[in-house]
């Protein structure tokens, strides 16, 4: 059943994407956002859920992996909010899936506005 995945899985990806960094900057890139997010937690910089989603959404733009990427960074924005803030996980618009939202669109928007450097809506979403 998992035969596909586990075969890659752990590895980054070895071909370049329309979306993401180039292949070969990867390991750089994930090295300094660990570098920030340690200074981050470590100042205060942000509010805790802050920091969680800031990792996340600069992870999967980073994009490591040749599938997975934002199940990957919804995962480390969890582990991050539970295990060192200890505060709940997110519910990713679960909350919503019982009205006539479409989840989806309303998570890839939150995307790309936190690409021009708004949270908020991230934030929103990811206890939403």
């Amino acid at each position: 059943m998992y035969g596909n995945v586990w075969r890659w899985a752990g590895s980054y990806r070895m071909t370049n994407k329309n979306i993401g960094i180039d292949k070969w900057q990867i390991p750089v890139s994930v090295k300094y956002l660990c570098d920030d997010t340690l200074f981050w937690i470590e100042n205060d910089v942000y509010k805790p859920d802050e920091i969680a989603i800031r990792f996340k959404h600069r992870i999967v733009s980073i994009h490591c992996f040749p599938n997975g990427n934002g199940r990957h960074s919804r995962l480390m924005a969890d582990i991050i909010i539970d295990n060192i803030y200890k505060k709940p996980v997110f519910t990713w618009g679960a909350k919503r899936l019982f009205k006539k939202d479409n989840v989806r669109d309303i998570y890839i928007e939150s995307i790309r506005m936190a690409d021009q450097g708004n949270y908020a809506p991230l934030l929103d979403f990811a206890r939403s």
